[in-house]
């Protein structure tokens, strides 16, 4: 196999991923040169004229190095195929990020972290037959700013059991205030004074009113926010309990809760982009939310969009 060149820049994060994936993916250092300002514009540096092969640059991106690895592997193993004629890793703190489900999509490495047999095996076991998960996979790269609102996971995917579980896993190392997942203690046990918010569906619309139409329909919006608040302190006086999370996250670690459980993440207050992904998995003897199983799941997309009279 060619060895494709690689330019790497000076971050610490791009010279162990360059270390780090060097032989798996046959590259060599082609070259490296320092960033520029705080706003990396990495294509302007890359020697003119473009080589005419594939070639790949490596541009830390304030994750500790085996975040930054994970990337690079997912889109070398997805655009390979494709030669690449230029791909840059580039997740900089100053860029809002957030939702990233395309770095799921197709992702062998994270298929078998979330669909593998220990995972699958944990939930057979505490469900006590056979199991299955959604198809779609949820993954985040939170960047400085504010947390998810706190919300139950029932408004996304109510359509089939209720008898879900989420389970939610950090990649990498996730201190306080890199922003993890929190949840509501003994939120789970309200579901009776939730009872009209835990109806909600975010893709149901009332056919008979037109701006909920132009807005879920027409536009593909909710109809719903799915959230219950912006305000985690004002949930917590009025319904009780404790906002739980752990002190630092280390990888390997991952949480499970029901679809009832309210939660929510703490602010990213760092330069740091937190990974996260989350799943379902249920009986597999159980109809499961069509929204998100399948080939081609249609998720909260067109298809997925129902009309009601209200």
């Amino acid at each position: 196999m060619p060895r494709v060149p690689t330019f790497v820049i000076g971050h610490p994060e791009a010279e162990l991923a360059f270390q780090a994936i060097a032989e798996r993916f046959s590259i060599e250092r082609a070259g490296s040169f320092e960033p520029a300002g705080k706003v990396l514009k990495a294509a302007e540096r890359i020697p003119r004229p473009l080589p005419s092969e594939p070639f790949v640059v490596l541009n830390g991106s304030g994750n500790r190095h085996h975040e930054t690895v994970l990337l690079v592997e997912s889109f070398l193993e997805r655009e390979r195929a494709e030669r690449v004629t230029y791909l840059q890793i580039d997740a900089h703190p100053d860029k809002a990020l957030g939702y990233r489900g395309d770095l799921a999509k197709d992702n062998p490495a994270i298929d078998r972290l979330v669909y593998g047999p220990e995972l699958l095996g944990f939930y057979a076991e505490l469900f006590g037959e056979p199991v299955r998960h959604f198809d779609h996979t949820w993954f985040r790269a939170i960047s400085r700013g504010q947390g998810t609102p706190p919300h139950c996971d029932l408004v996304y995917m109510s359509r089939g059991t209720h008898q879900l579980l989420s389970c939610w896993i950090p990649y990498g190392e996730v201190p306080l205030e890199v922003g993890g997942l929190m949840v509501l203690e003994h939120s789970h046990l309200q579901s009776a004074r939730l009872k009209n918010y835990l109806e909600v569906d975010v893709d149901l619309y009332c056919e008979n009113r037109p701006r909920e139409v132009e807005k879920v329909k027409g536009k593909g919006g909710w109809s719903h926010p799915g959230w219950l608040t912006n305000n985690p302190v004002s949930l917590r006086e009025k319904l009780g309990g404790r906002w739980l999370t752990c002190e630092h996250y280390q990888p390997g670690d991952f949480l499970t809760f029901k679809m009832t459980t309210i939660h929510a993440s703490l602010d990213n207050q760092t330069d740091r982009v937190r990974l996260s992904s989350d799943t379902r998995y249920q009986r597999a003897s159980q109809p499961a939310d069509a929204r998100w199983v399948g080939a081609n799941p249609a998720g909260h997309g067109p298809r997925a969009k129902q009309g009601m009279i209200c």
